[in-house]
């Protein structure tokens, strides 16, 4: 689907933040699948009358059965300068996440070092540093309960492939739909109940605060998360 008005969570002359569809991915793979920068590069040269493309800078990622705000940049100084942003850790990401385990505390920390399989794409966590393994960390709160399925706040404070979902299977708490992590099924839309909720930051040229904020998917079951 391509993008429109409504996925348009902020947009300036230096950024553009997208509500992104799960299922999406956010750059060209293997699959041949056309990707979400794609898809907001023929956005924005449609809006603007731009027939020889427009720019676009991929910032960050989300894996691809995930939703929530994905921020682009549209010139090259304020990609070069969020770039920066990020590897410092200057920009708060707020994931929600809904798992069917309770966690044992309502809160907590989460430390594990993670090592990646990039042949298979998955990645494992251990409880003490090993070859290859980089550190990662998040902290999380439990939000709310409905029908039996918990919802959680999740705040990366490092930026790992797949650290959410890896770390919350590892506390006993794997999310809904994610079957490559130890939920017991997959969903068929492709997608796992982990939404990127909120970006904030300062901005990189305006030097204001930025609050980005992503609703929830509306497919018959996350929206009913909606009003907590």
């Amino acid at each position: 689907m391509p993008v429109t008005d409504k996925d348009v969570l902020y947009e300036d002359n230096h950024l553009i933040a997208i509500n992104k569809r799960a299922g999406d991915i956010v750059q060209v793979d293997e699959t041949g699948d056309q990707p979400l920068d794609e898809k907001v590069k023929v956005y924005l040269a449609h809006k603007y009358n731009k027939p020889n493309s427009a720019f676009l800078g991929v910032v960050h990622r989300l894996d691809r059965p995930v939703s929530g705000v994905i921020l682009f940049a549209k010139t090259s100084k304020a990609l070069e300068r969020v770039n920066a942003m990020f590897k410092n850790r200057e920009v708060k990401k707020t994931y929600w996440a809904v798992v069917r385990n309770k966690p044992v505390k309502p809160s907590g920390t989460l430390i594990n070092w993670l090592v990646k399989n990039t042949q298979k794409n998955v990645v494992t966590a251990h409880p003490n540093e090993v070859v290859g393994s980089q550190r990662a960390e998040l902290s999380y709160r439990l939000l709310a309960e409905l029908g039996g399925y918990y919802l959680l706040e999740v705040d990366p404070l490092t930026g790992r492939s797949h650290q959410i979902r890896v770390q919350l299977a590892t506390m006993g708490c794997p999310i809904v739909g994610d079957n490559k992590y130890g939920y017991p099924r997959g969903s068929r839309k492709g997608s796992i109940c982990l939404h990127a909720r909120r970006l904030q930051f300062l901005h990189p040229v305006k030097k204001e605060p930025v609050n980005i904020f992503a609703k929830l998917p509306v497919d018959g079951f996350w929206e009913r998360f909606e009003q907590h």
